[in-house]
């Protein structure tokens, strides 16, 4: 059997606790992002890394965005504040997202040690970029960035 990651580990045992304490919304919650991670684990056939981790929570915090979203519009305010109650449940096991200026100072970084001159060579880029910023940056943003910083 695969090892449980640090933060699978973190989130069953804040599970526990909220079940403990008669917490059931929490405790669901929980249990669903647990689900996600072991399902990554064994579909990944390897023990996870943090950075694996970081990258299923920011996956599912997107799901709940964007079902917060379909929900507003469509006007089920009981459903979109449970969504909202998971994403901002999500983001507390999250690192802090990285600032404007840190972003660009790690592109910059990036675009000098891959020697990238063109749009063409924004691969290489956001190939070196994407571990180093996992979990706290968006990815659309992130290929923006570099996408401008190379004339594209």
């Amino acid at each position: 059997m695969r090892e449980l990651g640090r933060i699978e580990t973190r989130i069953k045992d804040d599970a526990t606790a909220a079940l403990k304490a008669g917490d059931r919304r929490r405790r669901a919650a929980l249990s669903q992002i647990v689900a996600a991670l072991k399902k990554e684990r064994i579909d990944s056939r390897k023990d996870p890394t943090e950075t694996d981790e970081l990258v299923v929570l920011k996956r599912e915090r997107k799901r709940r965005a964007e079902a917060l979203e379909l929900y507003e519009q469509a006007g089920r305010a009981d459903l979109a504040d449970q969504e909202r109650f998971e994403a901002e449940l999500l983001a507390a096991y999250m690192p802090e997202e990285l600032s404007a200026d840190e972003l660009a100072g790690l592109v910059d970084e990036a675009i000098a040690a891959t020697g990238a001159a063109s749009p063409k060579e924004m691969g290489k880029v956001m190939g070196q970029l994407m571990p180093r910023v996992a979990g706290r940056a968006d990815g659309k943003l992130l290929s923006e960035l570099v996408r401008t910083k190379l004339g594209g």
